[in-house]
């Protein structure tokens, strides 16, 4: 019944919102879309979509993808990144590298688990999915992943960073100093735990990707490789 909703009815509402939202954002005419039905214009906003979740898993699930990334690198929270200069100051330097380097393995390790979920997202997504991606600026993409598939792939990861922290064995004791520290308001009482705070920092990484690779789509459809993203996106462009 969802189904046949989007298709019918809902194919015609997602064709007006796609024009009416990129009229406002490329200042684009009604010619430049006259030759893009209802079918295409639904089809060319998932396939961007499922495409740039596709990739944003490649490109994170591997070595160095969070480790190597300035902009997903999962450091130790708040008030433990700044004590951790102190303990290396004191020696302890190899074993808080090890730790850092193994909470941003767990998130490789962790993110290709996703994809299926993310892919899944993506299909199920009915008019007003659309509509709030459309309409909802820059964060959209990323709000609409996190909503869909933030509590099931949280987990799905857990198990996998439970596992790969556990091979350091400062994880158990920074979870031991964590949540002393978050008594006295040190750290974040959702931080206090490794596991729980590497898991949701690999769905961050992973959701921050998936905007970023979606506006690349936007920005150079041909560059996509794919005919429908190209027609539809290419239009928008003009």
């Amino acid at each position: 019944m969802q189904r046949r909703q989007f298709n019918q009815a809902g194919a015609s509402a997602l064709g007006a919102l796609v024009l009416a939202t990129y009229q406002h954002a490329y200042a684009v005419s009604l010619g430049d879309l006259a030759g893009i039905s209802n079918a295409d214009a639904s089809a060319g906003l998932k396939t961007a979509l499922e495409k740039g979740a596709v990739a944003a898993v490649a490109l994170l699930g591997k070595t160095d993808g969070f480790l190597g990334n300035p902009k997903v690198r999962i450091p130790l929270p708040g008030y433990l990144e700044d004590a951790s200069k102190l303990l290396k100051n004191l020696g302890q330097g190899k074993r808080i590298d090890e730790l850092v380097t193994s909470i941003n393995r767990a998130a490789e390790a962790a993110v290709p688990m996703g994809k299926d979920l993310l892919v899944s997202a993506v299909r199920g997504m009915n008019v007003n999915d659309a509509k709030n991606i459309l309409t909802g600026g820059d964060t959209s993409v990323t709000s609409f992943f996190a909503e869909k598939t933030r509590a099931p792939l949280g987990v799905k990861f857990l198990p996998v960073v439970t596992q790969a922290t556990a091979k350091v064995g400062l994880a158990a004791k920074y979870n031991e100093f964590a949540g002393k520290a978050a008594g006295f308001g040190l750290v974040k009482k959702e931080d206090a735990n490794i596991q729980q705070y590497v898991t949701g920092k690999s769905l961050d990484g992973l959701y921050l990707i998936i905007g970023e690779e979606e506006k690349k789509i936007r920005q150079d459809p041909v560059g996509a490789g794919s005919a429908i993203i190209s027609k539809v996106f290419g239009a928008l462009k003009k």
